[in-house]
């Protein structure tokens, strides 16, 4: 009797580089490390005309960037052409390059760098509520569209305590608001699943330290990198997890890379 060959499982990561100009030498030992199906970047901080296009194709990824001067800028990177390209969230008019999505494999990937907020009573707060209203309802159209999802990113939220080194130092604070981690639950709630809590996890998983106080050092960090799944993808992740070992690295980005495992 013969049986049906099995499709090879696929990766996708996220990684916030804090400047691809720095990191560009990290990323590339990262690929090579790590053939990962499709990663997406945040903070590029590069123009498009600064694009390192050329030696990302050389390391064998085709690339779609959208950036701009000094902030901001994401990147999809991908073993084969990603398709439907679409930059920043349709139907909210928005500056800032933030999102960027392709179809990679038959998959939606969606890589965002969500706005930090800066403080709870401030213009930036606000403008992370409004983006984040309208990320979700572009997302809601996608799934319509792409019952298999991923989106991935930047979150710049914490979604539980667990989540933060210290909840009630954190309490309240950005990232950590109740409105934040309520908008964090509406996404989920649009039927997508945080891949990460899938599985069990080591105790104090982090995605980002801060560069200040030792704080990688002593653990002291934020899980605010996540993978978000489709109803239609979840029974066929097999692992997610966040790898620590770039931020050991000389003049490292303050994220670590977050990768899933899908059959």
């Amino acid at each position: 009797m013969s049986s049906t060959p099995s499709t090879p499982s696929r990766r996708f990561a996220t990684w916030n580089v804090n400047s691809l100009a720095v990191r560009l030498p990290q990323l590339l030992d990262w690929l090579a490390a790590n053939p990962v199906d499709a990663i997406v970047l945040q903070e590029t901080k590069l123009t498009d005309d600064k694009f390192p296009a050329q030696a990302i194709n050389e390391a064998g990824y085709q690339v779609q960037w959208f950036g701009q001067k000094t902030y901001n800028g994401v990147a999809l990177l991908s073993r084969e052409p990603a398709t439907d390209i679409v930059r920043n969230i349709l139907g909210y008019a928005d500056e800032q390059a933030r999102v960027i999505a392709g179809t990679v494999g038959g998959v939606r990937v969606i890589g965002a760098y969500f706005p930090n907020g800066q403080a709870p009573d401030s213009d930036k707060f606000t403008y992370k509520m409004a983006w984040l209203d309208g990320l979700r309802a572009w997302v809601a159209e996608e799934l319509k569209q792409h019952p298999d999802l991923v989106l991935m990113g930047d979150f710049n939220i914490a979604p539980e305590d667990r989540d933060v080194y210290d909840p009630v130092a954190w309490a309240g604070q950005i990232h950590c608001t109740p409105q934040e981690r309520d908008h964090f639950k509406a996404l989920v709630d649009l039927g997508m699943t945080d891949a990460f809590r899938l599985f069990e996890q080591p105790l104090k998983s982090w995605s980002w330290w801060d560069y200040r106080n030792l704080a990688f050092r002593k653990n002291q960090g934020l899980r605010i990198d996540h993978i978000l799944v489709s109803e239609a993808l979840r029974p066929r992740v097999t692992a997610c997890v966040i790898d620590k070992l770039p931020r050991k690295n000389e003049r490292p980005s303050d994220h670590a890379p977050v990768i899933v495992t899908i059959d």
